[in-house]
């Protein structure tokens, strides 16, 4: 009797049996070079390379150094995980970072150590916009409540200390009318915020929660990168920021903040010369970052958004990009159309003319800004209104390829320009532009791992979650990267097997 496999099994098969191949092949002759520290307290920071996240107290605290004279180079990374790999790799000398989660990076990669000498004390506080002080006052009223009556000491010490059991707040609020809170945070700040089976959870998660329950409101949680934080709360695509944010003179000119909810420190991580290392092996470092708990699923789950949004994007680029072609070919060959053509040249202009970044950016937080829409939908729109610039190039140099004699014999046979075009030119000149059409679809495709910087979990993104929790890099960069390579890799085959079709076509 033969075993079916859904859908998801068979691409689960696939993609474990892609990435376990492809990553013994590239992780042979890998290896960490001997690196000594050079580190050993505050006052050895100056002249040295330090590793930070990006917005984060720690960045703002070591910024002094690099203008003070002493040669001190600041390496900025989205991710304290990132800092940490590049510490391991000797790309930094030290890394300066929150106490706690310097304790999960530490307890997770034997060679490093935390500097007894603390590098300075700092409040936590929410985050709340300067247009909502009523919600900050009634923040300020949940805190307090929560910190007289010890919820927020028993939450911090559920995740914190010998006795941690690490178990999420249970709301006792069941009847929940006052509408929904809508939290930013980033996951990636053990034990403050991090992703553990396939949820969200951490110190500032369950404070989110307690809160709730005083005000009578749902949570609903958005992860995004740490310094994207306060510019989707000042934006109002978040109500509140909570992920171990402190206040600064420089925040308090764009945000509000509560009142302190806990105290923490900066530490200094190093290298230590005396630790022992170990090392897993490939298979166990396999398993532990695709098979337990079921990790795969992330991939899964970015593989799935990514070509939703490719695919869409794709469909909206090429139906903008036809229409703005025919317009500017329009004008080109009748001089008619000018307004619309000069409206399309500004288009062109200035989606060619900017990274497609920003663009999402700004159509996320500044267009949809006071409007509650499916990340989804804004990373298609997003995608495929930049597509549709690069397409209509290509429709227009297509219909422009067609010699202008096609056009003089469909005229002198009755056809108007319409008629022309319907029947004559479009046709030829689809044709012409399929490959290059296609492989503005692989483009489009790479493209979408960007969608990450509006909290969109795309295939890349699936690998830094899975990343967050192992404090592995390799196997899941090397992952994303070969699901992304087999992907262009099919497509690629299937552009080579259309045009050898086409050119079979033009010889009979």
């Amino acid at each position: 009797m033969k075993k079916h496999y859904s859908i998801k099994q068979f691409f689960t098969l696939c993609l474990i049996t892609v990435i376990g191949l492809s990553c013994a092949l590239l992780l042979g002759g890998c290896g960490n070079k001997s690196l000594k520290n050079t580190v050993f307290g505050v006052d050895d920071l100056p002249g040295k390379t330090l590793g930070v996240q990006l917005g984060t107290t720690g960045d703002i605290y070591v910024s002094d150094y690099e203008t003070d004279g002493s040669g001190t180079v600041v390496e900025r990374y989205n991710k304290g995980n990132d800092a940490i790999q590049a510490l391991k790799q000797g790309k930094v000398d030290a890394v300066v970072i929150d106490e706690q989660p310097a304790k999960s990076f530490v307890s997770a990669n034997s060679e490093l150590k935390i500097l007894e000498e603390e590098f300075t004390t700092e409040d936590y506080a929410i985050c709340i916009s300067k247009n909502n002080s009523s919600l900050t006052a009634s923040v300020n009223e949940a805190i307090n409540k929560l910190l007289a009556d010890g919820t927020i000491e028993a939450i911090i010490n559920n995740y914190i200390g010998e006795n941690a059991s690490h178990e999420s707040y249970v709301s006792k609020n069941t009847s929940k009318t006052n509408g929904t809170l809508t939290i930013a945070l980033n996951a990636y700040f053990e034990p403050y915020e991090y992703y553990n089976g396939g949820k969200i959870v951490g110190i500032d998660v369950d404070i989110a929660n307690a809160i709730g329950d005083y005000l009578g409101m749902n949570i609903s949680i958005e992860d995004m990168e740490f310094d994207s934080i306060i510019t989707a709360v000042s934006s109002g695509k978040a109500d509140m920021g909570i992920s171990g944010m402190t206040v600064t003179e420089e925040r308090l000119k764009n945000i509000d903040f509560s009142i302190p909810y806990t105290t923490s420190s900066q530490v200094i991580i190093v290298r230590d010369d005396d630790a022992a290392t170990s090392s897993m092996s490939f298979v166990e470092k396999f398993k532990t970052d695709f098979i337990k708990d079921g990790r795969y699923n992330y991939l899964l789950t970015g593989l799935r958004n990514t070509l939703i949004i490719a695919l869409f994007a794709a469909i909206i680029g090429i139906i903008l990009g036809f229409l703005i072609a025919v317009v500017r070919s329009n004008h080109d060959k009748t001089g008619h159309m000018k307004i619309l053509n000069f409206i399309c040249n500004i288009y062109l202009t200035v989606i060619r003319g900017t990274p497609t970044m920003v663009q999402l950016l700004i159509i996320y937080y500044v267009i949809f800004s006071s409007v509650s829409i499916n990340k989804i939908i804004v990373a298609i729109l997003a995608f495929g209104i930049n597509s549709g610039a690069y397409v209509a190039e290509i429709f227009r140099s297509g219909i422009m390829s067609i010699d202008n004699g096609q056009f003089e014999a469909a005229r002198s046979l009755g056809l108007n320009y319409r008629q022309t075009m319907i029947t004559v030119i479009l046709p030829q000149a689809f044709k012409n532009v399929l490959p290059a059409l296609a492989n503005e679809f692989i483009v489009l495709l790479k493209e979408t791992s960007i969608s990450g910087y509006i909290g969109l979990n795309d295939l890349t993104r699936g690998g830094d979650i899975i990343r967050s929790i192992t404090y592995d890099p390799m196997l899941p960069l090397f992952g994303v990267a070969i699901i992304y390579l087999v992907l262009v890799m099919i497509l690629s085959g299937l552009v080579k097997k259309l045009e050898r079709r086409l050119r079979s076509n033009e010889r009979h």
